[in-house]
């Protein structure tokens, strides 16, 4: 411990001091409001056909307790990955190297260090709900416990998870950040794929890596027992309902199992076993391979190629300086950073589904394909407004002619080309089906996603915040949540409506970023 609370205290409090987890707390503070509507909301978070709980002390802390699982697990695997990446970046890792811990110590310490931020997220989301009963409950006792078991019991074993997951990811993907998010992703959805199972298995416990099924059953246990119905699907998350006539059931929780205990245990362990075997692939920071390689092919260059004797300095054999003030060869210099920012196999998907999306049915590549292979470009998009501050260049680029006439509308106007290429053959598609309002709308959602990479980036200094917000809305897309659909895909009773909304979100971010950098760029 003499070597691994200094690593722990020092990242925790490295990444919570950081604007990212400021505007990080603030939306758990809204998100954790809202996972319990009032009486007179369109929308529910966790309901059946027809039936919803009483705000009773156990309803509002397992519902809590389940969003919060929900959401945190889906987005905090954004927020915590990294840590080794930034250890390598800032050269720390060359200091730690240096020290008597071992592998396993230093990811175990990494591990501890994401759980607690995790940690500190969820603890706000369980006063926030300890507040909502007050404000939502009509009348039923409080009962503590209600609230500290299924946190206990669900939210901090699936913290645990994540932060172990984001360890392996960047020990055995490095710095393949596309691949970790795709991979991370089709995990989240395996794990969410058989949370409404009626399976009555006794090992259905054991198999819920996340609680949200053990939790579901019991649910449903009450309400087909006591209305007698044969219910086998429970809703989780924000689902917007026309009807807001619903019967009510009181519901007192669940009776936690010694097996449901024992496989939180189960899972837990193996976390940890498998950061312990990660220890062996890890590379603690040794590089000296590539520099050796490196260097060799240096001294054999210099020993092929003859000396060229110095002939002194000659000014009329450079070339001539010509002043060029436009934006176009910064479109053109942000366009070649994006192209060449990721692998050349990650090119080859890219071309696979934009190739796919002129062939499958059009209904299928406009709400499917595309927003797959938008959300593919995240690591591109995500540093539009960042890679300045990241490389250290920030001081030179503010300091340029014009950044704010000339940098940053080449940024946004580049990433927005980018996006309406990848997106062109759903729009011819769409066009030759007469459907302009579908185009348009497209355009509009393609623009939203590179104003909040650029905003959030301007404001916070870092792309994890839209990393995790881009995520969770490509999510809430393959939900089939209509009013998530970015692109406008799925149409709904209010689909002008949000197309208005998009809009104007984007005008507001676009007049925020502006404004923040022009701040930026005088108070350097």
């Amino acid at each position: 411990m003499n070597y691994l609370y200094p690593i722990i205290k020092a990242d925790y409090l490295q990444r919570s001091r950081s604007y990212a987890f400021l505007i990080t707390l603030a939306v758990t503070i809204y998100a954790a409001w809202s996972f319990v509507p009032p009486p007179e909301a369109n929308y529910t978070t966790l309901t059946m056909l027809g039936y919803k709980g009483v705000y009773n002390s156990a309803w509002v802390g397992h519902v809590t307790a389940l969003m919060s699982t929900l959401i945190l697990s889906l987005c905090g695997f954004f927020l915590v990955i990294g840590g080794i990446k930034k250890d390598v970046d800032t050269e720390v890792g060359l200091i730690i190297a240096t020290t008597p811990i071992s592998n396993f110590g230093y990811l175990l310490s990494k591990l501890f260090s994401n759980f607690l931020i995790l940690l500190t997220i969820s603890g706000l989301a369980f006063l926030v709900g300890i507040l909502m009963f007050f404000v939502r409950s009509s009348g039923y006792p409080f009962h503590i416990g209600d609230f500290i078991l299924p946190y206990l019991f669900m939210v901090l074993p699936a913290m645990f998870l994540v932060s172990g997951l984001a360890i392996l990811a960047e020990v055995f993907l490095g710095r393949k950040s596309i691949l970790q998010y795709l991979l991370f992703f089709f995990l989240f959805g395996a794990l969410m794929s058989n949370v409404n199972s009626n399976s009555k298995n006794l090992m259905v416990p054991v198999t819920d890596a996340l609680g949200i099924r053990t939790v579901f059953n019991g649910v449903k246990d009450k309400v087909n027992i006591e209305f007698n119905e044969n219910i086998d699907k429970v809703s989780l998350g924000y689902v917007i309902h026309k009807n807001r006539t619903f019967k009510t059931f009181v519901w007192e929780g669940v009776s936690w199992s010694g097996l449901f205990l024992l496989s939180r245990a189960l899972w837990i362990s193996l976390m940890v076993g498998l950061v312990y075997l990660s220890s062996f692939f890890f590379h603690r920071f040794d590089f000296k391979q590539a520099v050796k390689k490196e260097k060799k092919k240096t001294w054999e260059d210099l020993l092929e190629k003859p000396a060229v004797p110095y002939a002194g300095f000659q000014k009329s054999l450079l070339p001539s300086i010509t002043a060029a003030y436009g934006i176009i060869p910064f479109i053109r210099t942000e366009l070649l950073l994006m192209v060449r920012k990721d692998s050349k196999w990650l090119w080859a998907l890219n071309i696979g589904l934009w190739v796919a999306t002129l062939f499958v049915p059009l209904s299928f590549a406009y709400s499917f394909l595309l927003p797959v292979l938008l959300f593919l470009q995240v690591s591109r998009i995500s540093e539009l407004a960042t890679k300045e501050k990241t490389n250290r260049v920030h001081y030179f680029t503010y300091a340029s002619y014009k950044p704010l006439q000339r940098m940053l509308p080449a940024q946004i106007i580049a990433a927005f080309c980018l996006l309406i290429v990848l997106a062109l053959p759903v729009m011819a598609r769409l066009l030759m089906a007469s459907n302009l309002m579908a185009v348009l709308q497209v355009m509009n959602g393609a623009m939203l996603i590179v104003l909040l990479s650029v905003c959030l980036g301007i404001l916070t200094g870092s792309k994890k915040l839209f990393e995790i917000l881009f995520f969770a809305l490509t999510y809430m897309v393959f939900q089939r949540i209509p009013q998530a659909h970015y692109l406008g895909a799925m149409v709904f009773e209010n689909y002008g409506g949000m197309m208005v909304i998009i809009f104007m979100i984007n005008i507001l971010l676009l007049t925020g970023s502006f404004a923040v950098r022009n701040y930026q760029t005088r108070n350097l």
